[in-house]
């Protein structure tokens, strides 16, 4: 409880900082210059969109943004058969192998970056081969993410794997 000799009716209240006093409207407006109207919120939202707007379009017609392509067809095809035989020979390695490790980071790094070039490829999409190589890749990848580097591969798994590599392959041979 506070004590009664802080709280005395007889004491002042003293400001920190001394009154604001505006001045009169008629000092504040040099008498050279007609009163401006003030800028209402609703017109300078107006105008500062538009501004912005006019901005951004001309921007963008000046950087011409392009979307980005993937390579040629001979390109996917080449570096489709890359991933095929890296994932072949990768889960193929004896799981003593001292290079296992290596080898699936390698395959990982590789198989990343091929699905970030064709993923959004409309015109890959619909190729078997693509198709193949994708659920392969993602089969693979999901693996050694749960199971480590070093983990050999359950039989069926790699029978699957193997089998859609080689499926892959022949579509690619066709042009699919």
């Amino acid at each position: 409880m506070a004590s009664p000799t802080l709280l005395t009716p007889s004491s002042k209240f003293t400001p920190l900082l001394p009154p604001f006093k505006p001045k009169p409207a008629s000092a504040a407006i040099p008498s050279h210059q007609p009163p401006q109207e003030p800028i209402l919120r609703r017109q300078f939202l107006c105008l500062s969109t538009t501004t912005a707007t006019a901005t951004a379009l001309s921007l963008t017609s000046l950087l011409a943004v392009t979307p980005a392509f993937a390579a040629s067809d001979e390109e996917y095809v080449k570096e489709t058969e890359d991933v095929i035989n890296k994932v072949r020979s990768t889960i193929n390695m004896d799981k003593n192998d001292p290079n296992v490790a290596a080898a699936v980071a390698d395959l990982r790094q590789t198989s990343n970056s091929w699905v970030a070039k064709y993923r959004r490829e409309k015109a890959l999409l619909g190729r078997a081969s693509f198709r193949d190589i994708y659920s392969a890749l993602n089969a693979v990848s999901g693996h050694y993410i749960s199971f480590g580097p070093t983990a050999p591969l359950p039989a069926k798994r790699k029978a699957r794997i193997l089998e859609e590599m080689d499926t892959a392959e022949k579509a690619l041979l066709r042009g699919r």
